[in-house]
């Protein structure tokens, strides 16, 4: 066995199986070390997937070539669309997993992965050697020694340790070092990597209550069922095939805010504990009550973990306040006052680096080779860590066979919007993934993930042929559809009973089917209840037809809102198209305002539209470097 590798993986979380199996894919001998390999993808809080602009990304990873969509629908025991009374451009899938068999099917997915191999051990200290003279780094990354002396040698490095890099958990005044419950953290690897000039800091993030299912009063609760359609997030894979498990809601009241205020000082959260930052839109029930002191309620979900497990997850009862008194308060809530607990919840403080010191390939600006991913860049969340985890496999798998780097635009993926985010923007709390992030959120949909993005990821190498055919087929199938509304005239007596029936005005004569879908009411459904050519159009599609005739209808409905975006991004691309990384001198243009010149000087952006983004570059500055550029 010869510990030398083209990409070593650190972390075997989200980040880091959608690393691995792209760097493998790819053709990439690479390594996955982790320290536990039946903790494979643990979904540490909720074992849910996807959600608000979440749901998108996770479609962009099965474009992509990944598994995270593939996973999730296998182990789904809830699915709900969201957002589906507001446009398509918003419409996320979210799904409720059962926690156990999202890793064995995460296991099973790396066990079948060429050129893989999987490593059990512990990172303590990063490998580098000085750079060749000409380099652009002083130094790059050779590898990694482990917690037992062995020395994995690596071409590229990703760090991938999610909340173990010095990771703290607090319950009360009560704290034990770990990178989540049951599990140790890792010591000595963070100040390996930050003596090579890489910049850290401190995140807090944290998870509730887990209650017994058996101890529930369920006829004080409000069920919330799950959607039986042919939605999924795999545009790929199997249709779901778990049986679906409701959720249950209920609210606070102001016995249980009494409860949490009486005991506020005992909160690390709020006794000067935890001096780190945790997510804001994602807070914990004791900062909710300090923030919204007016709210007599706050909603609760209470969702199931698994198939054959009695473990609920009480989401929205996220606390760091000592266990019993976490107990007290739930005890209030008419639904859970004979709860029993598997164990309370509990805040955790970890090691972040500086996102901005990354390339947009993800890629170390200070130590060639050296890629990070996931919450290690300062991000929250399985399906933004797994975007990036994604990226950074595929860039190192290139990197390795001196290939350009593959980056995505802001209006080609939320992942490529997170990206940009980061590493131009920075942190300065848990980033999270919203819709209102993305300016190109109309094409951007998660309808059409694979139209933008699964060629280039076949051309890259990471999506093999099956998935590949699979889109040209589904392209073909759309573009049959659609050329039967633009050629296909209808006549009254066909369709007004319908248009009637729909609150539709009827129309006086011929007209074309392209004309009517553009209606709020009209549908592609609905027409074919009335007109069997279109049904027999929509039938030809041998797989999942119901999820090509929505991709279809969202392409004829909104098509000029989404031209108009287009050409909106198409005259940004100047900007994007625009290299100016190692062009200047920033320190000497006395043009520039001070912030401005400290920030270019800090970030280096690669062109003048991430330049444009950087909070404290105004308008101006960006004039004065067009001049300069043009000079």
């Amino acid at each position: 066995m010869v510990f030398k590798y083209d990409v070593l993986v650190i972390g075997g979380g989200h980040a880091g199986c959608e690393a691995a199996t792209a760097a493998a894919n790819i053709g990439a001998k690479t390594c996955l070390l982790t320290m536990d390999m039946n903790k494979i993808a643990q979904m540490s809080c909720n074992p849910a997937v996807g959600g608000i602009a979440k749901g998108q990304i996770v479609r962009e990873i099965d474009a992509l070539g990944g598994h995270m969509g593939l996973v999730t629908d296998a182990s789904a025991i809830q699915f709900r669309m969201l957002n589906r009374s507001k446009g398509p451009a918003v419409w996320s899938p979210r799904a409720q997993c059962d926690r156990q068999l999202f890793i064995n099917f995460w296991r099973e997915t790396l066990d079948k992965t060429d050129h893989l191999d999987i490593f059990q051990d512990q990172a303590e200290e990063l490998l580098v050697e000085k750079n060749d003279a000409s380099a652009e780094t002083e130094q790059r990354v050779i590898g990694v020694r482990t917690i037992w002396g062995i020395d994995v040698y690596a071409r590229t490095v990703i760090i991938t340790a999610g909340t173990f890099l010095n990771g703290l958990m607090h319950i009360g005044k009560k704290q034990v070092a770990g990178g989540r419950i049951s599990e140790p953290a890792v010591h000595n690897f963070s100040e390996s990597i930050t003596r090579l000039g890489i910049t850290v800091a401190r995140m807090k993030t944290g998870t509730p209550v887990r209650i017994d299912k058996r101890s529930v009063h369920f006829e004080d609760t409000e069920e919330q069922p799950g959607e039986c359609d042919y939605h999924q997030f795999s545009f790929f894979g199997a249709q779901r095939s778990l049986p679906q498990l409701p959720c249950w809601t209920f609210n606070t009241n102001e016995e249980v805010h009494e409860t949490l205020r009486n005991s506020l000082s005992e909160s690390p959260l709020f006794n000067g504990q935890i001096q780190s930052t945790g997510p804001r839109y994602c807070p914990s029930i004791e900062t909710k009550l300090v923030t919204f002191p007016d709210k007599q309620s706050h909603p609760l979900f209470l969702e199931p973990e698994g198939v054959n497990t009695n473990e609920m997850y009480l989401n929205g009862f996220s606390s760091s306040m000592p266990w019993d008194v976490q107990l007290e308060a739930i005890h209030k809530i008419p639904a859970l006052r004979d709860a029993k607990i598997y164990r309370p919840g509990y805040a955790i403080e970890y090691d972040y680096f500086d996102p901005t010191q990354l390339k947009p390939s993800l890629e170390s600006k200070i130590v060639e080779g050296l890629f990070f991913a996931g919450q290690v860049n300062g991000t929250t969340g399985y399906e933004e860590a797994g975007g990036q985890g994604m990226v950074a496999g595929i860039n190192a798998a290139r990197l390795c066979t001196d290939n350009q780097p593959f980056i995505m635009n802001r209006d080609e993926s939320y992942i490529g919007v997170l990206i940009d985010d980061l590493t131009t923007k920075g942190v300065d709390e848990p980033y999270r993934m919203f819709t209102s992030r993305a300016e190109y959120r109309i094409l951007l949909r998660q309808d059409d993930a694979d139209a933008r993005l699964t060629e280039k990821a076949y051309a890259l190498g990471v999506a093999k042929r099956d998935r590949y055919d699979w889109w040209l087929q589904k392209k073909e199938n759309i573009n049959r559809i659609e050329t039967f509304f633009n050629n296909t005239s209808v006549k009254p007596e066909q369709v007004n009973g319908l248009l009637e029936k729909i609150g539709s005005s009827t129309i006086k004569g011929t007209t074309k089917l392209i004309d009517l879908i553009g209606r709020p009411n009209v549908s592609i459904n609905n027409l074919s209840e009335v007109l069997p050519q279109l049904k027999e159009t929509i039938e030809a599609s041998p797989n999942r037809k119901e999820e090509i005739a929505e991709a279809t209808e969202i392409k004829m409905k909104y098509k000029g809102y989404i031209e108009r975006e287009r050409i909106f991004a198409e005259k940004m691309h100047r900007l994007e198209n625009m290299k100016i990384k190692g062009h200047f001198n920033y320190s000497e243009i006395h043009d520039l305002s001070t912030e401005c010149r400290q920030k270019l000087e800090r970030i280096q952006p690669e062109t003048l539209a991430q330049a444009s983004r950087i909070p404290g570059v105004s308008p101006n500055d960006i004039n004065v470097l067009l001049v300069l550029m043009g000079r």
